[in-house]
């Protein structure tokens, strides 16, 4: 058992390092930077099954570090919660494969209202019918998931996890995120005190 888990640890550990790291980590942010915090729209996020559980882990990051963002669930779109788009919006779509219909059906649904919203896809297959519609793709390399069935997503999720948390921290940076600012968005909780130390400090 030691030795499977070292080697699965092995496994997910290249699978980030094997990330491609191109100019669409640029593109996103700039597209994210213009239309959040020069435009005053958000970042919208989605994606289906594990997919959308990292998207919602992407939107709220995003909104505790100073860039807002809330989470679309693609099916609850089509029954009214599309109302929560707005023009200067960003829509943030994860898809492993390219081709998840409840997504492709938001793109076209998010279109028909605002027809110049722009679409950053994350997928492991930038060549997919998604991917044909966005502004922007990142690739996460499509690695071999970990999963003995090579079905599960657990490998890509790893890797989405890591672009989500990279794609933050990039912003943060870009924005000049401080701990003050951080403080103001933690109330409580261990964070939240020590995001208060950290304020108080730099201020001396």
């Amino acid at each position: 058992m030691s030795e499977l888990l070292r080697q699965i640890f092995k496994d997910e550990a290249k699978a980030i390092k094997n990330i491609p790291v191109n100019e669409s980590y640029t593109k996103a942010l700039d597209l994210i930077y213009k239309q959040v915090h020069s435009n005053c729209g958000k970042v919208v996020t989605s994606g289906m099954g594990k997919a959308g559980q990292i998207a919602i882990n992407i939107a709220t990051t995003f909104s505790s570090t100073g860039t807002p963002s809330i989470y679309l669930h693609p099916s609850d779109a089509q029954h009214g919660d599309l109302g929560i788009l707005q023009k200067n919006d960003i829509l943030f779509l994860i898809s492993n494969s390219g081709k998840t219909r409840e997504i492709i059906e938001l793109t076209g649904l998010a279109r028909n209202m605002f027809p110049k919203i722009p679409l950053i896809v994350l997928t492991g297959k930038p060549g997919s019918p998604l991917a044909e519609s966005a502004n922007v793709v990142i690739d996460t390399g499509n690695p071999k998931e970990v999963c003995p069935l090579g079905l599960t997503p657990t490998t890509s999720t790893t890797v989405m996890t890591v672009i989500g948390d990279a794609l933050v921290a990039c912003m943060m940076k870009r924005i000049n995120f401080t701990a003050h600012d951080y403080a103001m968005r933690h109330h409580g909780g261990y964070l939240g005190g020590e995001s208060r130390k950290a304020a108080a400090g730099n201020s001396k």
